[in-house]
């Protein structure tokens, strides 16, 4: 995450919401109070539930420079699009 609140925070994405959403594991928890509800067997309480950050504040973990990095796209040579780091030219999508 690069930006708001959870600046420097990392984690795996769990989840992508239509073009701009994504909810990133243990990051953007929002607590929620719920209504116990015996029809559908829901237990009242605060609940702790991710929430989706938006797509701009995100960025890929580069494990060699050990922080979030650009990424680009190319064509490999027997015609695949794949997915590289800007900042070290290295393929990330194999």
């Amino acid at each position: 995450v690069i930006s708001g609140r959870e600046k420097g925070r990392r984690g795996r994405v769990a989840r992508v919401y239509g073009d701009r959403r994504v909810v990133v594991e243990n990051v953007n928890i929002a607590r929620k109070h719920q209504k116990p509800n015996p029809n559908a067997g829901v237990a009242g309480g605060i609940i702790e539930k991710e929430m989706p950050l938006d797509i701009s504040n995100v960025m890929v973990f580069n494990p060699v420079t050990q922080r979030g990095d650009r990424v680009g796209f190319r064509r490999l040579e027997d015609g695949r699009k794949v997915r590289y780091f800007k900042s070290n030219n290295e393929v990330l999508d194999v």
